[in-house]
């Protein structure tokens, strides 16, 4: 694999992607519910895409945390859902987005103090903790 040209230099301005163009996306553009290519997709750490093709979305959000809820519901968990954030650039619009969902349906979120970035390997570590000698209310 060739170097970049770019590496280890300041990306130029027209490389950059334009923050308030990408969250205007997330919220106002909705998927194409015929176009596969913006179906959810899924990484190692969580959801994958970009707003401005269509495929990571506040629609997105809304619907895997509702089906979240819908299967922690007929499974009987009743415990806290641990809500991570990384440093994408839609990480809090996505986190507010799923607490608003989790909220309405009655289910208790934890976050990291002071809007903090929680990395997957962190609430998975945090799940495990608080499921440790417990029954009931597991997250």
């Amino acid at each position: 694999m060739p170097i970049d040209p770019h590496a280890g230099q300041p990306a130029p301005p027209e490389l950059l992607v334009d923050l308030t163009q990408l969250e205007n996306a997330y919220y106002g553009r909705s998927p194409d519910p015929t176009d596969a290519s913006q179906g959810v997709q899924f990484g190692t750490s969580g959801h994958r895409g970009s707003s401005l093709d269509g495929t990571f979305n506040e629609a997105h959000i809304l619907a895997i945390t509702q089906a979240v809820c819908d299967y922690r519901r007929s499974q009987g968990i009743d415990g806290p859902v641990l809500v991570g954030k990384d440093t994408h650039a839609l990480s809090a619009p996505a986190e507010r987005t799923a607490i608003e969902v989790l909220a309405a349906n009655g289910v208790e979120a934890v976050v990291a103090r002071g809007a903090g970035i929680t990395p997957v390997p962190v609430i998975s570590r945090a799940i495990v903790r608080h499921n440790r000698g417990r029954t009931a209310h597991v997250a």
